[in-house]
């Protein structure tokens, strides 16, 4: 039985936003919960068998500590801080630290190159930069204009011990007056070309954001949540950090290799009530021995990030009785189409929108098409939860906007259809960005890559249809004279890749041809590429 929306048409028509003019998630809802029942915040656990458990209490003392330490070196109101770790409580203090300052956090996931972060520290401006010591290295070179450089398990050069950092701070500090319209997060997220964008949200969306963890995740009080996505990514905000803590529940945060008997065994013994993974890892978790294990704690699972599989979705109602509700959301808004817990199901279907917003699809001039009627899908501005704008490139945010009479749409980039029930359904991207396994990877970043060995003359990276990874990272090469692909070359090809951009880019597949598909004026064809492929999959 869902705990908060029991009628999802009821609850849409009287929905309205109530947004405050003043939001600071440190003191609104950290220190709020600590003074208000102190409830459990976080469980952490890790491959090792540690364990510790965290109350809001512990999150708002160590905060307080850790904003403290950051203002003693140089950052305020609106300053750029990357934190980049893995799945320790750290990276949760750390983001609470800066939203108590008015910072703005960047959220990075270590696999990140040297290359990856000198762009990000350039582009925002970074003045200060949380990391393990073991990863400190990577900034060497790139920290000129940062003044405050915390490593965590030890000093590193050129950076402060994080733990005597916090320990030498005030424990006490006063927190910023942010407004609802204040910078608050910034994502760095893969577009079609071009360098990664920098997606600039605003407290107000991450008070927003709970919208989704109230009526998608149906969380509160007591319930333990575990979202398995990567710290980096948008969806961990909303789902590990601002949504759950928004609605005064717990997270588990595992830092350890994926394992699908593991993650079971994991359900188990901390009592997880609500389940959250991408398709891909449900893929896997469903195949092994479900009825060994105890999960009755668990009530709800869900996934997003990528397009379930209807087999694994059957497959695992049918192990567990719960039913795999899915949403869709971008960097840019964050959970917008929701399947809902008091809602049935429907196959294929993105959902309906969250209560609050106005979702449509829509034609090339803005106006509203009718059912079942292939168009751009689009959600009517203003909205709370949208990004504040693409960082330093306001011609691209002025492109995902379009004018229509009285009504103003964001263009999310998706194609789709609606039915006479509101329910929406996906037809594929406008552009080329590859969605695999939960991970978005811009093709352009891909190709920059391959064309840094002296071997490749041209390429193109198109996503290819995949069964358990929804797609996978395929590159086509030209090759220079002489050089022919060997199995051992495409290794090679592939480690290049690895070592140049973020590991998890690298193309699982490599084909060579003689030439590239092009237009009258030279620009690869991608969609020619992509056509190919599923003329291949279909000839089978």
């Amino acid at each position: 039985m869902p705990r908060n929306m029991q009628d999802y048409e009821a609850t849409r028509a009287s929905f309205r936003w109530q947004v405050p003019e003043r939001f600071n998630f440190a003191t609104d809802v950290v220190d709020h919960h600590a003074g208000n029942g102190d409830g459990l915040a976080l469980i952490w656990a890790d491959a090792q068998g540690r364990e510790q458990r965290f109350r809001f209490s512990d999150i708002s003392r160590l905060s307080m500590r850790a904003a403290a330490a950051l203002a003693a070196r140089g950052i305020g109101k609106g300053d750029i801080v990357v934190v980049m770790t893995p799945r320790i409580p750290e990276w949760q203090i750390a983001m609470v630290a800066c939203l108590r300052l008015g910072a703005v956090a960047i959220p990075c996931i270590e696999m990140l190159t040297a290359k990856d972060l000198a762009f990000r520290i350039e582009h925002a401006g970074a003045k200060g930069v949380i990391c393990r010591a073991s990863q400190a290295a990577k900034f060497e070179g790139l920290l000129g204009g940062v003044t405050a450089r915390l490593s965590i398990g030890g000093a590193s050069p050129g950076f402060d011990d994080w733990d005597e950092a916090l320990a030498g701070a005030a424990p006490v500090i006063e927190a910023a007056d942010v407004m609802a319209d204040n910078p608050a997060v910034l994502y760095y997220t893969s577009g079609s070309t071009g360098m990664p964008k920098g997606v600039l949200h605003a407290a107000r969306a991450i008070y927003a954001w709970r919208g989704s963890a109230e009526f998608w995740l149906d969380l509160g009080p007591g319930d333990i949540i575990w979202c398995t996505a990567d710290i980096g990514w948008s969806k961990a905000g909303t789902s590990i950090l601002f949504g759950p803590w928004g609605m005064g529940a717990c997270s588990f945060f595992y830092d350890g290799p994926f394992d699908p008997a593991e993650r079971l065994r994991l359900l188990e013994r901390h009592r997880v009530t609500v389940y959250c993974a991408p398709g891909t890892e449900l893929f896997r978790v469903v195949d092994e021995q479900i009825s060994t294990y105890d999960l009755s704690s668990l009530r709800h699972t869900v996934s997003s990030g990528e397009t379930l599989n209807t087999v694994v979705a059957d497959r695992w109602r049918a192990r567990t009785g719960i039913p795999i509700l899915e949403a869709y959301g971008q960097t840019e808004t964050l959970m917008t189409l929701l399947n809902y817990p008091c809602k049935a199901v429907r196959d294929g279907s993105m959902g309906l929108p969250m209560p609050g917003l106005d979702i449509d699809v829509i034609d090339q001039d803005g106006q509203r098409l009718p059912v079942d009627t292939e168009g751009e899908i689009a959600i009517r501005l203003p909205a709370p939860q949208m990004m504040l704008g693409y960082l330093h490139d306001p011609e691209k945010t002025a492109q995902a906007i379009v004018q229509a009479g009285d009504e103003r749409w964001f263009l999310t980039g998706d194609r789709g259809a609606r039915d006479a029930d509101g329910y929406f359904y996906y037809r594929g991207r406008r552009d080329d960005v590859i969605s695999s396994s939960g991970y978005r990877v811009g093709p352009s970043e891909v190709e920059n890559a391959l064309l840094e060995h002296p071997a490749v003359l041209e390429c193109a990276v198109i996503g290819k249809p995949d069964r358990e990874r929804g797609e996978i990272v395929k590159a086509f090469v030209v090759l220079r004279d002489e050089v022919a692909l060997t199995d051992e070359f495409v290794r090679e090809i592939q480690e290049h890749v690895k070592k140049t951009t973020a590991p998890y880019k690298y193309p699982r597949e490599i084909e060579a041809l003689a030439e590239l598909p092009k237009t009258l004026t030279g620009k690869i064809q991608r969609k020619a590429l992509r056509d190919l492929e599923r003329s291949r999959l279909s000839d089978r």
